[in-house]
């Protein structure tokens, strides 16, 4: 039996969980969410967690940090912490610290879901292969993970940051709009798929006039709008807009989330050409779970496997929502597990 500690770090909240690892699999024993802001660094918290739990030392950690990962050593977004895995064996006495970006851990966390912890979208046929990870949150988390072996070696990537590709009159209206709107020569697929693209979209077809607003969400917008720039905001327009959708309540809003579905699914469908995931692509992030029957109306696989004459293979491939908002965390405590 092996003592592990896994840390899912953010610049709002820290979960931090103590877990042994058994014949069968990994065992939580502790687990405690902290404000990452109530400490000037992650060793008084992670000492306080321990003293709490009463355990003795762990041998190995993982943390996963919202924010890049360097020679392990990270400087994390919206927090004064600067964390290197040396200093932090060194002051916490835990022989062995890996710090991994979080949606990399996303990638390891997959592969400790349960089957409650998924919604299948589309079955496919499950083969030894690549599998693709896509996350839509602050931003668009895009990785995958190779089987070497018994095990899995997971990859993150920066395919959030390729082209928007519009598919349809409006989308190249979309285009254009935000490029005027942010001055820039070219448009990344995050700034359409991810929670300020929610936003995005919500703006270009209200100022397009393509729906009526309706007040309570119209407030909730100009009250985000005349807070930009400030460190922190009061409202979160994303979530609004998309419970206004679910409850069809406000047509715009379902617009905007219709719209949006359809490009998170193209986008989903065009790692999948990249990789062909026939070992599953799954999509984390928590607008999917929160917004799963807006996923399972069609929209979304109807795009992703719309492409033409390859669109055959991608109704192959295993399509999974990540339900278990936690993914991260397990996959911190695999990726410590590997230490």
């Amino acid at each position: 039996m092996t003592l592990l500690l896994a840390g899912d770090i953010g610049g709002t909240k820290t979960i931090l969980r103590l877990v042994e690892t058994l014949k069968t699999g990994l065992q939580t024993l502790s687990e405690e969410r902290y404000p990452s802001r109530d400490f000037p660094d992650l060793v008084p918290m992670v000492q306080q967690f321990l003293a709490t739990a009463k355990t003795a030392t762990p041998e190995k950690a993982c943390f996963a940090i919202a924010g890049p990962v360097v020679n392990n050593t990270a400087k994390l977004t919206n927090l004064t912490w600067f964390l290197d895995s040396k200093r932090l064996e060194q002051e916490l006495g835990i022989t062995s610290i890996s710090l991994i970006n979080d949606f990399a851990a996303v990638g390891y966390g997959v592969l400790g879901l349960e089957p409650a912890d998924l919604s299948t979208l589309q079955a496919g046929q499950q083969l030894s292969a690549p599998i693709a990870v896509i996350g839509a949150g602050t931003g668009l988390g895009q990785g995958f993970l190779i089987q070497q072996g018994d095990n899995y070696q997971v990859f993150s990537s920066e395919g959030g940051h390729a082209d928007f590709a519009p598919r349809s009159e409006l989308e190249f209206d979309l285009l254009k709009y935000l490029r005027d709107k942010h001055n820039i020569q070219r448009v990344s697929v995050e700034r359409v798929v991810s929670g300020q693209g929610i936003v995005a979209i919500y703006q270009f077809l209200r100022d397009r006039r393509i729906a009526t607003e309706s007040a309570d969400v119209a407030q909730i917008v100009k009250t985000w709008e005349q807070e930009i720039g400030q460190s922190e905001k009061t409202v979160d327009p994303a979530a609004i807009i998309a419970t206004a959708a679910l409850e069809k309540r406000d047509r715009l809003s379902e617009q905007t989330m219709q719209l949006f579905i359809e490009a998170y699914g193209a986008e989903a469908g065009n790692l999948a050409l990249k990789l062909l995931p026939y070992g599953g692509l799954y999509v984390a992030g928590g607008i999917a779970a929160k917004n799963l029957s807006l996923l399972q109306e069609g929209s979304f696989l109807r795009t992703f496997t719309d492409k033409g004459r390859i669109s055959p293979l991608l109704k192959q491939v295993p399509v999974h929502i990540v339900l278990n908002p936690k993914v991260g965390l397990i996959g911190a405590a695999i990726s410590a597990a590997r230490l």
